[in-house]
């Protein structure tokens, strides 16, 4: 009689432990390439536990991916998946040389994605692509993704606030006091939010790319608003 009230206590933890695991949320570093693949790197966090919320999560990730290896107008991307964009990629640069066959310049893409934030409300993935296509310089860009960790769903910047205005407002406080070389702003008038925001442990944190709001020559603009000084705006507190 012992034994079995043993063994359904072991079972009932069991079942516990195996539901607590698959709703959380796991991500694991994948490569992904192609075969005869030489000039494209992919390096990505891969979600895995509850299957909807991954699926979700992978998706946009791969979306993020396609676009960045796309060589051409946004509009016109066939590729649906990384494997066929890597091939894809590969095959314009063959093109490349084909009608150019005296240059020798090369193409690289080298991405790479990293979880920056993860709480069981809000997860922030960061994607860094580099892509050299021959041109004077490489292009490089980060894009954040911001996923409500319960459903997967990919968010847009306004979905973090509860008052972007006044968030604006604070974050140009933070802005004007970060150590970046004011002469150099497209606009130095005006305070414009970037089109990256996302949670890290040091706050929100906001990046402009190359161009966003400075020339190349500047680079990427990042700052940190903390989490105690912008908790008044934020649909996702950071004790979440």
């Amino acid at each position: 009689m012992c034994n079995n009230k043993y063994l359904i206590l072991i079972s009932f933890l069991f079942i516990l432990f195996s539901c607590k695991n698959e709703s959380e949320t796991i991500f694991t570093e994948t490569n992904i390439t192609t075969q005869n693949n030489t000039i494209v790197e992919v390096n990505i966090p891969q979600a895995s536990g509850n299957e909807a919320v991954a699926n979700q999560i992978n998706s946009e990730i791969n979306k993020a991916i396609i676009s960045a290896l796309h060589i051409g107008y946004p509009d016109e991307i066939t590729s649906t998946s990384i494997e066929e964009s890597i091939a894809s990629f590969t095959e314009e640069f063959k093109a490349f040389k084909n009608d150019f066959p005296e240059t020798g310049e090369q193409w690289e893409a080298q991405i790479d994605g990293e979880v920056m934030y993860q709480s069981p409300k809000l997860t922030t993935i960061a994607i860094t692509s580099y892509i050299n296509t021959g041109g004077a310089h490489g292009n490089l860009i980060i894009s954040f993704l911001n996923f409500n960790s319960e459903t997967g769903q990919l968010l847009k910047n306004n979905d973090l606030f509860t008052n972007m205005e006044g968030f604006k407002t604070l974050s140009k406080s933070y802005f004007t006091t970060a150590t970046i070389d004011k002469s150099l702003l497209l606009d130095i008038d005006s305070f414009i939010l970037p089109q990256n925001i996302g949670y890290s442990e040091d706050g929100v944190i906001l990046l402009y790319n190359t161009y966003e709001i400075a020339p190349y020559s500047s680079g990427i603009i990042e700052f940190a608003v903390p989490f105690k000084a912008a908790e008044h705006y934020l649909v996702f507190n950071s004790s979440y």
